[in-house]
């Protein structure tokens, strides 16, 4: 689950209201997922790009980017980038990569942005978090109106049928000597992953909390905020969906 103030208190248990504010802001979580697979994010950036055929120097925002490791690619890559996240740690860390044509700034998602962009992207399951079903659609609609007229965006979700059919219930995960306890269950149709681990003497625990939206409940969101839905892929090569197979849910609209 992606990439918000405050890090973590020891022996603090968090409610799953607005988890994401405490849970992103801490180290612990960038060295728990300190392994995603930078490659293929590269790869899909390529594919993604490619496929939009985005014109040279497009301005491209990338949603709810975390430390901005494909808001820095994607600069590479040639286009004019910004990268937004609640996070005000992870935009610290990402800001040291800015350049002319590279920028970040922390930001709410459920907020407009007053520039429009060539193209939005929305990656690796970085939607569906906050506890009002109703943010869902606000930040579709904020995405929609910081949009350019002839703009795209595209939303990377997790394909929700494929990951319940495939979830681990436990596991123990250890990632620089720090051993971090996972259980995942779904329930009121949002997926929890429940993390616990003990560093330095004390013991923390924090909640992840993503709502289970499946294609159905995107297409009716969409349809709700004026959202055309042109194209759906099942993964990072951009290959077609399938509806319990596929791993990823990627959805581009305009």
């Amino acid at each position: 689950m992606s990439e918000a103030p405050n890090s973590s208190t020891p022996n603090q248990e968090r409610n799953t209201e607005n988890w994401f504010t405490s849970w992103f802001d801490t180290p612990y979580y960038h060295i728990l997922y300190k392994d995603r697979n930078y490659r293929e994010a590269q790869i899909f950036m390529d594919n993604l790009t490619h496929y939009l055929n985005l014109p040279e120097k497009a301005k491209v925002l990338d949603l709810a980017c975390g430390k901005g490791r494909h808001s820095i690619y994607l600069n590479q890559l040639g286009f004019n980038v910004l990268g937004a996240d609640l996070s005000e740690n992870s935009i610290a860390e990402a800001s040291k990569n800015s350049n002319e044509t590279l920028h970040f700034k922390v930001h709410d998602m459920r907020e407009p942005f007053e520039e429009k962009f060539d193209a939005i992207f929305n990656l690796f399951t970085s939607f569906g978090y906050f506890e009002n079903d109703d943010d869902n659609l606000t930040t579709l609609k904020a995405i929609k109106e910081s949009l350019s007229e002839y703009g795209f965006a595209v939303i990377d979700f997790m394909n929700v049928a494929n990951v319940i059919e495939t979830l681990v219930p436990e596991e123990v995960k250890t990632v620089d000597e720090i051993d971090f306890k996972i259980k995942r269950y779904v329930q009121d149709g949002h997926i929890f992953k429940e993390i616990d681990f003990e560093d330095q003497g004390h013991q923390y625990h924090f909640t992840e909390k993503v709502k289970a939206l499946t294609l159905k409940d995107f297409e009716d969101l969409m349809a709700e905020a004026g959202i055309y839905l042109l194209d759906i892929f099942g993964d990072y090569k951009l290959k077609k969906f399938h509806k319990t197979e596929s791993e990823r849910l990627i959805m581009i609209f305009k």
